[in-house]
């Protein structure tokens, strides 16, 4: 059975002892094993010290879809302390949100994939509590779609972003306590700095191995299956492509009005797709992309976890996609999660040169050949940051 960080300073409050009156980064998916959320259960734990609440993208109660759908402060409705929104006019606390609080605790449930900006908002957290000298401490969560593979290119800083903000591949494998962790010692992000680290969590885990109660972390991450393809699906929001947002499958389903399936089936590097099976669909979006419209295309039924690699099969994919319909297919034009002067899915990437590469049909094996190297070189660094042993 795997103990949260929540549930451990839950069950043994002098791992707080040190926070005086702090501050709470949460939403709907801070939850206990009985889900309760993590205001009430840590309000009753430390009576009086819980003074202000702050909410990540799509609201504190994931109630807001879209990109870029910007939510309010409000007041938490029956602890009567504010909730001081972090997707708002501002995605960094202004300085007297942190006035009355010696530390700021974060109990947010990360999805393991760079283009998430969950991690981003802990990041700009740590370095406003580092120009005020407060306390920073995260309570573990899992990574849902385990700590042992990683994939894709690292960040180029060029592509720096609210989604990507530093040098990071588009799979991790770190849980958001060793994320943060590496930020911290890599960049100097935060002078105090701790991490209350899970119980019973082994780095091979999906989150179902783990016990705990899957809460959707985002409005578009209702499952964990959808965690599991989001690593590759989350590139097609550069594209025309719908990637499923506005259906009940986001990111499992995925086409458009031009897609022919016959035809794309056909052009599929066939390796790029182990572990997964494709099914033909239609759908038709309620929001976002090709709205109202008929949408040909695939669901993701993914067979093998262990070999399945969703960046690959998403670049495979999208790769046929290019070849076989470019008199229909294009990149979305800006703005992307407040980038106005790059392409959303040069941000998206993290690097122009692999949307050149892929414009130019490359190969998946001379795709991944070509940021091999980085990847290893990260890889080495992150075990530096493990909580959890191999």
């Amino acid at each position: 059975m795997v103990v949260t960080g929540l549930e451990r300073v839950v069950a043994d409050p002098q791992l707080l002892s040190a926070a005086g009156k702090f501050a709470l980064l949460y939403n709907q998916a801070s939850v206990d094993r009985q889900f309760r959320t993590a205001p009430e259960v840590i309000h009753e734990a430390f009576p009086g010290r819980l003074v202000a609440l702050f909410g990540p993208q799509h609201g504190f109660a994931g109630t807001e879809q879209d990109n870029m759908n910007e939510t309010d402060h409000a007041m938490h409705p029956r602890l009567g302390i504010p909730v001081y929104s972090l997707y708002s006019r501002t995605r960094r606390p202004d300085p007297g949100w942190l006035e009355n609080v010696d530390s700021v605790v974060v109990d947010i449930q990360d999805v393991g994939t760079r283009v998430y900006t969950f991690a981003t908002t802990v990041l700009y957290l740590m370095e406003a509590c580092r120009e005020q000298g407060k306390r920073v401490i995260i309570l573990d969560r899992p990574n849902p779609i385990n700590g042992i593979d990683v994939e894709g290119n690292l960040l180029h800083p060029q592509c720096a972003s609210f989604v990507g903000p530093l040098p990071i591949p588009m799979r991790h494998g770190l849980t958001l306590g060793e994320l943060m962790s590496l930020y911290n010692a890599e960049h100097g992000i935060c002078s105090d700095f701790t991490v209350i680290p899970m119980l019973g969590w082994q780095r091979g885990f999906y989150f179902e191995e783990t016990a705990l109660p899957w809460v959707l972390p985002s409005p578009n991450m209702p499952l964990v299956e959808t965690a599991v393809v989001y690593p590759g699906q989350v590139v097609l929001e550069g594209t025309n492509l719908s990637e499923g947002r506005g259906t009940t499958r986001p990111f499992e389903l995925f086409g458009a009005p031009y897609v022919q399936t016959d035809v794309l089936a056909q052009a599929v590097e066939e390796d790029a797709l182990a572990g997964a099976l494709l099914r033909e669909v239609e759908f038709r979006p309620t929001f976002n992309k090709w709205a109202g419209e008929i949408c040909h295309g695939f669901q993701i039924h993914i067979v093998r976890r262990s070999s399945f690699r969703p960046f690959r099969a998403t670049l495979a994919l999208l790769t046929a996609v290019i070849r076989s319909f470019p008199e229909h297919f294009r990149w979305t034009d800006p703005p992307y999660e407040y980038v106005e002067d790059k392409l959303p899915i040069d941000v998206i990437l993290g690097d122009g040169e692999v949307r050149h590469n892929l414009e130019q049909c490359l190969s998946i094996k001379d795709l991944e050949d070509s940021w091999r190297h980085d990847l290893e070189q990260f890889s080495e660094l992150r075990s530096k940051y493990f909580l959890y042993a191999p």
